[in-house]
């Protein structure tokens, strides 16, 4: 974990001294989106090869859709919230 989160740092502290390179970070977006299709693919191989896993599919289905359901409307209902209370008097006042 600690080396997860020393590579986090250094990631962070490089792309403040980096920040004005434009070509940089657009490399860096579209190689990081690359890197991700990379992540997703051997996941789902690593999915695939695993027996007890297909074999119950069906079920783990079923609770990962209720699971991503809830996690998305209770992500809209938060980011509602939040700009309900944080923003929207900010804009109100500006106008």
């Amino acid at each position: 974990m600690l080396t997860v989160v020393l590579i986090m740092t250094a990631g962070m502290v490089a792309g403040y001294f980096l920040r004005q390179k434009r070509k940089l970070i657009s490399l860096s977006e579209r190689l990081t989106t690359w890197a991700i299709y990379l992540l997703l693919f051997l996941l789902g191989i690593a999915i695939g090869t695993n027996d007890e896993i297909i074999r119950n599919l069906h079920t783990l289905g079923v609770k990962a859709l209720a699971i991503t359901i809830g996690g998305v409307l209770g992500s809209i209902l938060l980011a509602w919230v939040t700009y309900h209370f944080l923003f929207k008097k900010d804009e109100e006042k500006q106008q």
